[in-house]
């Protein structure tokens, strides 16, 4: 994803052998094993042959050291799929730096067009002429991992053979082994002249290629101690749980689905499932205290309270930070980060009252204490996991997040006045979404304050197009509103906020028209009514003068489609890809993409909110890109981000109200747009 092209880049290919399991651990850990090597690297410049060389064999040791000076040559551009195993490995094996600047990476190639983002899979998706080998899995299985610890009969004992099985052992294997290794280059160079030309990767993007490289590197310290305090206290707690459930219920194993259910049976207790929602349902109705008591313990010891700290502990790396825990680009439709290993995306809130002194309970393993001051220890210890998170000695973390970031974006994109003047004067969006709806004043624990709950649920559900289902999956049902209640709800937001409709409309209408008429582009700029706004601004603004609303055109989206897919340019100038894209012959616009959950390539429908959507939030996501930027023209060591907040590792004494100033300064592309950044300091990460 260079932004000029290297006129002879050095494709790279590594097979390597480590005991550490990359896929729980991470490379970082991986490559840090006593027993980490390289074992073939597989290599071709530009468009020409592929050669393997094993590096242990003697009659590779020249050609292997010529191609190593290759690769720390500062003016000679590399090339691989996912770069970042390719740099920790040779950084390990070579023990310098491998500069990220020097990189290009076709994996990252693929999701910036829309497309897979394996080797196998791309491969796949372009249809191309040679694909990786499909017994690759099973080679690196073999000779890429420790032997299994079940000796063979027909071979030594496990004590006398080595913990890794050798080439000799299985020479046609590892024939095949080596030319799965070169294939995976062919196939690479194959990804790269495909799409090298088919979107501009804008110079801000590769930056911020390079400073993510750099954040992932950096990593976060973990508290070890807490984290291993954590699971003692976890697995003290679940044992003495199960116990008890034993001697309650007489069952061997209660934990079993069918042995519980048949004993709640036996008691008049009918369930058709034992999952979460299951059992706070029949705890709402049972009423007999031994069946609550089993109920309970079965609540409990249903609580993954642990799961994360684990993973930390396998991932950390032995100045005790984990690293690799974002993905560049990981949600392809939009180029937003995704979690890695400890999947940051998705941790617990924390909602303890003085939570320094519940942390130090748990390192000490006080479980007496812990269990008379809460009604759950595993829910304690699951609000915890963000806090094992934490700055090293002498330094503390800056947090910093947007407020209401895509409820802004939105706004600025459709021109929503009263929306864009709510956010102008610092107002809380909830209220003012509820009482344009319902045509009252509300304010938050103020007059009409039962309104707000149903503006939130509105603006999180209706943005984009959602209706009574999109309610539902926010909780309005739970909240005892009726589907005919939920609807009007629908009706009402859409009708307070009319230009939002209309963006999806105006968007779709785009899109089909470049899909009508391939190789033009059809761009959709906002509008606003400069002569109605000086008074509403002198109003707003108490007379500052500031005018961020005003004569703010631009552009919100621009369609083309070309020879491979509709093109989606953005306002910062990246582009989004629905890789061929076409109107079906329902009328539908469809493109091809990877389904997440099976892993499929196929046809994905979409329309005007759900493409809304995606621009709303790839805008975001690019302002928090610009943010990272700046933060790291200014110093900032950023450890790890997540959604739109920010976090970073500063000494002692630095303000993150200076953070937060950087991250709300004008975007250059989104003139007009304002932005605010709200945060806290902490020697360890918590939701304030």
């Amino acid at each position: 994803m260079t932004t000029t092209s290297s006129p002879e880049p050095l494709f790279i290919d590594l097979e390597t052998y480590s005991s550490v399991d990359i896929g729980r651990c991470g490379v970082y850990k991986y490559t840090e094993s006593d027993d980490f090597e390289i074992l073939l690297l597989a290599y071709a410049y530009g468009r020409g042959p592929v050669t393997v060389l094993d590096l242990n064999a003697p009659e590779d040791a020249i050609a292997v050291d010529l191609v190593m000076a290759d690769i720390v040559n500062k003016n000679i551009t590399k090339v691989a799929h996912n770069c970042a195993f390719e740099r920790a490995c040779l950084s390990e094996h070579l023990r310098c730096p491998m500069p990220i600047d020097q990189w290009d990476d076709t994996m990252i190639m693929a999701a910036m067009n829309g497309l897979p983002m394996s080797l196998d899979a791309v491969g796949e998706a372009l249809e191309l002429k040679d694909k990786k080998i499909k017994e690759g899995t099973a080679l690196i299985n073999y000779f890429c991992k420790p032997r299994p610890k079940r000796a063979d009969s027909n071979q030594l004992s496990l004590e006398k053979r080595s913990a890794r099985r050798q080439p000799s052992e299985a020479p046609d294997k590892w024939a095949r082994f080596k030319e799965y290794c070169g294939r995976d280059v062919e196939v690479m160079q194959a990804v790269y002249y495909r799409l090298m030309h088919k979107t501009k990767v804008t110079v801000s993007e590769r930056l911020l290629f390079e400073a993510d490289a750099d954040i992932n590197e950096r990593g976060v310290r973990i508290d070890t101690e807490l984290a291993r305090a954590a699971v003692d206290v976890d697995n003290q707690i679940t044992e003495e749980a199960t116990e008890e459930m034993r001697r309650l219920t007489g069952l061997t194993n209660p934990n079993s689905v069918l042995q519980l259910k048949a004993w709640l049976e036996a008691r008049g207790v009918h369930a058709d499932a034992l999952d979460k929602e299951a059992v706070k349902t029949l705890l709402s109705t049972v009423e007999d205290k031994t069946v609550r008591r089993v109920l309970e313990l079965r609540q409990q010891l249903g609580k993954t309270s642990t799961t994360k700290y684990e993973t930390m502990l396998r991932a950390v790396c032995s100045d005790d930070r984990v690293r690799g825990i974002t993905q560049f680009y990981g949600a392809v439709r939009t180029g937003r980060w995704a979690g890695r290993l400890v999947q940051l995306q998705n941790l617990p809130q924390n909602h303890l009252d003085d939570i320094a002194t519940v942390r130090e309970m748990v390192r000490e393993r006080d479980t007496e204490m812990l269990e008379m001051l809460y009604d759950s220890v595993p829910d304690v210890l699951s609000q915890l996991i963000r806090t094992a998170f934490i700055a090293k000695p002498g330094y503390t973390f800056l947090v910093a997040d947007y407020s209401a970031i895509e409820a802004r974006v939105t706004a600025y994109l459709a021109c929503v006045q009263w929306r864009i003047d709510t956010f102008a004067r610092g107002g809380d969006i909830y209220c003012q979404s509820a009482s344009q709806m319902f045509k009252v004043p509300v304010e938050k624990h103020g007059v009409n304050g039962h309104l707000r709950q149903k503006g939130k649920v509105a603006e999180l559900a209706c943005g984009y197009g959602g209706g009574v289902g999109a309610l539902k999956a926010f909780g309005a049902d739970k909240m005892g509103l009726t589907d005919a209640e939920m609807q009007s709800i629908v009706d009402q937001w859409r009708k307070a906020s009319p230009e939002i409709p209309k963006l999806w409309r105006d968007v779709e209408d785009r899109a089909r028209q470049a899909l009508n008429n391939p190789g033009r582009t059809y761009t959709l700029n906002r509008k606003m009514r400069d002569e109605e706004r000086a008074e509403e601004n002198e109003s707003v603004t108490g007379g500052s003068g500031y005018t961020p609303y005003f004569n703010a055109g631009g552009i919100i989206c621009a369609f083309k489609r070309d020879t491979d897919g509709l093109r989606c340019k953005l306002p910062s100038g990246r582009i989004l890809t629905y890789w061929d894209a076409k109107i079906d012959t329902e009328g539908h616009i469809t493109y091809m993409s990877q389904n997440q959950t099976t892993r499929k390539w196929e046809r994905t429908e979409t329309w005007g909110g759900k493409l809304v959507e995606n621009i709303v939030q790839a805008f975001a996501r690019d302002c928090l890109g610009a943010a990272l930027l700046r933060l790291k023209a200014a110093g900032y060591a950023v450890c790890f981000h997540v959604h739109d907040e920010i976090i970073a590792e500063a000494p002692k004494g630095a303000r993150w109200e200076d953070m937060a100033r950087i991250m709300s300064e004008p975007v250059e592309w989104a003139p007009g747009l304002l932005l605010t950044a709200d945060g806290y300091s902490t020697p360890f990460y918590l939701k304030d």
